[in-house]
């Protein structure tokens, strides 16, 4: 009792500290957001607005979702960097060289550019022996990865945003204790914020059965987390570094539709069979290493003998062989094994909003349609722009968006945002059949784009995101596929119906896209 008076007396020292200088404090930080940190102009001007006209409360704001990371160095490791450099400088090298980018394709003959474009600023090397599943229900995507755990050999690594102590994670570690006891490394993830309400005693129970276990941004004092801002949103499994798994489920039994608040969980995750699983490793890996402190690429049985060189080897090899560039040939990028996957990632440690950025360059490309399934959108003014400007040329755009809010603010502001494109010409379906939490874009029916990133603000510029960017026909069909599939579960949010809304409805709508810059 004595601790908890002495600490309570601490906080109201505290509080009152605050409140008598907060003039001080608000213009120390206002001159640090101003002078210090390279922000957008709306953020800028939305922080000063919390400090200065929402007292005490938007220092608060500031404290638990305002610091600035992008320009730290904490996440650079250093070996990694410099070898993913040097792969992707050498395919970019064969890519030329073999002239993939021809004109007798068209996924190549458009998109090849932006291939390219990855591997310049995002290391993010192409790779063509993929076979790719496409998962959109929870069910069916969490039986499919028991089963390939339970197949293991090596080494099993796991990373999610959420991870619940609920019925679909206790399905799980029964599998991964078994694999330890045979052999195999385990290896968990979570990120601080997602994991928060997993109990203690249950990572040490999995500790002590052998699976290792990592907190991405931990909490202290508790659940005291100051760096709410930068979520490590990601979900990855990698198992043998020969299969992998990305997108929107996390583990949570919501994710199974057995939760009543949301209902039908609708959502899309991608199971990739191929060369693509190495990129998904090298990103788990450089995680785990900051969070664990543990270097991973030490160690060349998680990535093969020779990085640098089995890629781009591979190409030639292929290339020469066939006598032809492989994107040349009708129907190769289609085929059986024949996927062309590059894994992208972006978040406070890169220097370019790279999944922001492919989504942009895919608008500007779309010729006939562009088809957008996201719980949040709230774009920034770029996507904005290339979507209406997409819309007035004559390019089908349709957005899908959830009708249940789980975020109440990014919601309505999320419908302010439609609003708006509906303006220009495109079309917004409300999904109604549970909660849509899909996260991608389609374009023409040849590439597409899906994994953990929102359309939103903070997917593109403050959490630790990870996409896969699909240059197969076949594949992207399917996704489109799925997306018609829901349109009857929708209901057509029409230019005249919205601007219909009540008066109630544009208040919350102007209020929220006001706090946009911070959602």
């Amino acid at each position: 009792m004595a601790a908890l008076h002495i600490i309570g007396n601490g906080i109201s020292v505290g509080w009152q500290w605050l409140i008598q200088n907060l003039i001080i404090v608000n213009l120390f930080l206002s001159i640090l957001i101003v002078f210090f940190q390279r922000r957008d102009p709306k953020s800028v001007w939305t922080w000063l607005f919390a400090l200065n006209f929402v007292p005490v409360f938007g220092v608060l704001l500031y404290l638990f979702f305002g610091q600035d990371l992008r320009k730290s160095k904490m996440f650079r490791v250093k070996e990694v960097e410099d070898r993913l450099k040097y792969s992707a400088k050498n395919q970019e090298q064969v890519i030329r060289e073999y002239h993939i980018m021809d004109n007798h394709d068209p996924v190549t003959r458009d998109y090849g550019s932006l291939a390219l474009y990855n591997l310049e600023t995002a290391g993010a090397v192409l790779t063509i022996r993929n076979e790719l599943e496409i998962f959109t229900d929870g069910e069916k995507k969490f039986e499919d990865l028991r089963q390939e755990l339970k197949a293991a050999n090596h080494y099993i690594h796991i990373q999610y945003y959420i991870i619940k102590n609920d019925e679909v994670f206790h399905s799980i570690i029964p599998i991964l204790k078994e694999k330890v006891r045979e052999g195999v490394e385990v290896r968990i993830l979570a990120d601080g914020m997602g994991g928060r309400f997993m109990p203690k005693k249950l990572w040490n129970e999995l500790l002590q059965a052998g699976i290792r276990v990592g907190i991405f941004f931990p909490p202290i004092m508790g659940r005291l987390n100051l760096r709410v801002n930068y979520r490590n949103h990601r979900k990855i499994v990698v198992i043998d570094g020969k299969l992998g798994y990305l997108g929107g489920f996390n583990i949570g039994k919501e994710y199974i539709s057995k939760d009543p608040k949301f209902g039908y969980w609708r959502d899309t995750h991608l199971k990739i069979r191929g060369d693509a699983a190495l990129s998904l490793q090298i990103r788990f890996a450089l995680d785990w290493n900051y969070a664990v402190h543990e270097n991973l690429f030490l160690f060349g049985k998680y990535f093969g003998a020779d990085l640098e060189t089995d890629l781009e080897d591979e190409i030639r090899q292929e290339m020469k062989s066939q006598g032809k560039r492989p994107w040349s040939d009708p129907g190769y990028m289609n085929s059986d094994g024949a996927t062309g996957i590059q894994i992208i990632s972006s978040g406070p440690d890169t220097r370019t909003k790279n999944i922001r950025d492919n989504y942009l360059e895919l608008f500007h490309k779309a010729k006939d349609h562009i088809y957008i399934q996201t719980p949040y959108f709230v774009p920034d003014d770029a996507i904005l722009s290339a979507l209406k400007i997409a819309a007035l040329s004559g390019v089908d755009v349709r957005l899908m968006i959830p009708c249940k809010p789980d975020h109440p603010f990014v919601y309505w502001a999320t419908y302010s945002y439609a609003g708006e494109l509906l303006a220009s010409g495109a079309r917004c379906y409300i999904y109604e059949n549970g909660f849509l939490h899909a996260k991608g874009i389609m374009v023409d029916g040849m590439v597409s784009c899906y994994g953990t990133a929102n359309m939103d603000i903070r997917s593109f510029e403050l959490n630790f995101e990870v996409n896969a960017v699909i240059y197969d026909e076949a594949a992207t069909e399917k996704l489109e596929q799925a997306f018609l599939d829901d349109l009857p579960h929708c209901q057509e949010l029409t230019l005249e119906g919205y601007r219909n809304r009540s008066l109630k409805i544009r208040i919350k709508e102007q209020f929220c896209r006001l706090l946009s810059p911070l959602l």
